[in-house]
């Protein structure tokens, strides 16, 4: 005699036509459009005006280190907290063109007297080694010293032969800067951090 299972339970059944049909919940298409424009608020009107935006590079101003067409993410939140000190390459706001964003490196804070003799970079008087100009096109220029006032950053493109930089338009109000380009993510053969 076959022996009758005292509780039913729909985990146990093992056809699909046992198994009582379930309504859904929710709107469906509904749900998924609210969920939709929530997530395109979020990150068009909190996370790319305020932590972070891609930028795509139209020219060969910082060649090696960034090619034409190459993007990158920009940690648009860390200057809250801290200051552009060398190294750093920043995309900012054109002196020139508010319409237009440029990236370049900071080799200068304010305070320093730059200088540059024969394509080298001189600040406070001494050489700084830069291994990430571009050998290639080396930079003969020369511009007379200069000391970086409060507020501003002296910056410079790594193809320094061929970058309209702060020798062009002067030390950078640190306003216009919008942030610090942290990686490269394309092309995906040379992703990685700047």
């Amino acid at each position: 005699m076959p022996e009758t299972p005292y509780y039913e339970d729909d985990h146990f059944r093992t056809s699909e036509g046992e198994r009582p049909s379930r309504k859904k919940k929710g709107g469906g298409v509904i749900e998924y459009l609210v969920i939709l424009l929530v997530s395109f608020a979020l990150v068009f009107g909190f996370v790319r005006p305020f932590v972070v935006e891609a930028f795509w590079i139209p020219s060969g101003s910082m060649i090696p280190t960034l090619e034409i067409n190459d993007r990158v993410l920009v940690n648009k939140f860390i200057y809250r907290f801290t200051e552009p000190k060398p190294g750093d390459i920043v995309v900012f706001q054109s002196v020139d063109d508010k319409d237009t964003d440029l990236i370049k490196r900071v080799v200068a804070v304010a305070g320093d007297r730059v200088s540059v003799r024969n394509g080298r970079l001189f600040v406070d008087g001494k050489p700084r080694e830069e291994p990430f100009t571009n050998k290639k096109f080396p930079d003969r220029s020369f511009f007379a010293p200069v000391t970086v006032p409060k507020g501003h950053v002296f910056v410079m493109g790594d193809n320094r032969a061929n970058s309209s930089d702060s020798r062009v338009f002067g030390p950078l109000p640190k306003k216009n800067i919008e942030g610090e380009a942290f990686l490269r993510f394309w092309p995906l053969d040379r992703i990685g951090p700047l």
